[in-house]
């Protein structure tokens, strides 16, 4: 949240004011509706954990008001810090939206708190996953991984293009077909190096490559999701390439065997096609045909919250990668 509030992180500047100034200013001019549902979503899964998380230790309307009042100090916090951005606006709207969606999220909470119970949330999670913090991480890895498919710049399943950190290369000029074998190789072994990490994470007997379509299942419906709010309606299927294609159908396949391998070849496998995956994206040239496609995408009210996918998609193959390695280094304490 305080990234997506306060990208693209450049060009402070002290205008002479308070910080809070904001706070007593005239209602803005120009109102969208695009801002105010932003806002309002924006804040409402912190409402909504918030109190799940602190239901176990005070009663629900304390819970309730302690996350309210976290938010306004986040929210108000963060419109202060935004207000030396020349690029961001700060308004006392958006913090009213902001505690409207952690009041909706922290109600919801209380409403379904009941029927999820977080001992019933833990009992499930023990049931279907190994024990342990370490295992939890994986977890997030994973969560975060299908978060990394909102960003329409990248290829299908592709993390850590560090072009976009560093100075990019042009490269020449290559046809269709090299841009279709690097996408299908990049999918394919992101997509079996994810179906390994997670069957590292499953308790014996559950059922692994169920498990793995469900996740692949989600991260496709996230992909288009991302392509029909920024793009066209006839234009969510963009990402759907030739080499996506092909990719998706080896990759698939592929996992569904390797899951089956003994943990000790797992992990290993999983490193290299990670590791492999991204010295490729990497090396390979400017891909001019998806820069064609994207000029159909006008970031607008999307540049920050791209920024913060871009950024989770380029970091996350390396993190992976090194949680990877932890696993292998502790994989006596774990079922083989």
């Amino acid at each position: 949240m305080a990234y997506a509030s306060l990208y693209p992180l450049e060009g402070w500047h002290d205008h002479g004011l308070s910080p809070f100034a904001y706070l007593s200013s005239a209602w803005p001019r120009y109102v969208t509706a695009f801002d105010v549902v932003a806002n309002l979503l924006g804040y409402l899964p912190y409402g909504f954990l918030g109190v799940l998380a602190l239901v176990p230790r005070f009663g629900g309307m304390l819970a309730f008001a302690i996350a309210l009042a976290s938010a306004l100090l986040l929210s108000v916090m963060l419109e202060a810090v935004q207000s030396y951005l020349p690029a961001r606006v700060a308004t006392n709207l958006d913090v009213l939206c902001n505690l409207a969606g952690a009041a909706c999220g922290a109600a919801l909470a209380l409403a379904a708190g009941p029927r999820l119970g977080q001992a019933r949330l833990a009992r499930a999670r023990e049931q279907a996953f190994l024990e342990g913090a370490a295992i939890d991480v994986g977890l997030v890895l994973l969560g975060v991984w299908l978060f990394t498919q909102l960003n329409p710049a990248t290829l299908l399943f592709a993390t850590g293009d560090l072009r976009d950190l560093l100075a990019p290369w042009a490269g020449r000029a290559r046809a269709p077909e090299f841009f279709v074998a690097i996408e299908g190789f990049a999918a394919a072994a992101n997509l079996v190096s994810v179906a390994l990490m997670l069957s590292a994470l499953v308790r014996p007997g559950q059922p692994v490559r169920a498990m793995f379509l469900g996740l692949v299942g989600a991260a496709l419906l996230v992909k288009i999701a991302a392509f029909a709010i920024v793009m066209r309606a006839e234009n969510v299927f963009a990402w759907l390439t030739p080499g996506a294609q092909l990719g998706l159908v080896i990759g698939a396949v592929l996992a569904l065997g390797a899951v089956v391998l003994p943990r000790v070849a797992r992990l290993p496998l999983a490193a290299v096609l990670i590791m492999f995956s991204t010295v490729l994206i990497n090396l390979t040239p400017p891909n001019p045909y998806l820069a064609n496609t994207l000029k159909l995408w006008q970031q607008g009210h999307f540049l920050n919250f791209n920024g913060l996918t871009r950024l989770l998609s380029v970091l996350w193959a390396y993190v992976a990668l090194g949680y990877l390695m932890f696993l292998a280094a502790r994989r006596r304490e774990l079922p083989k």
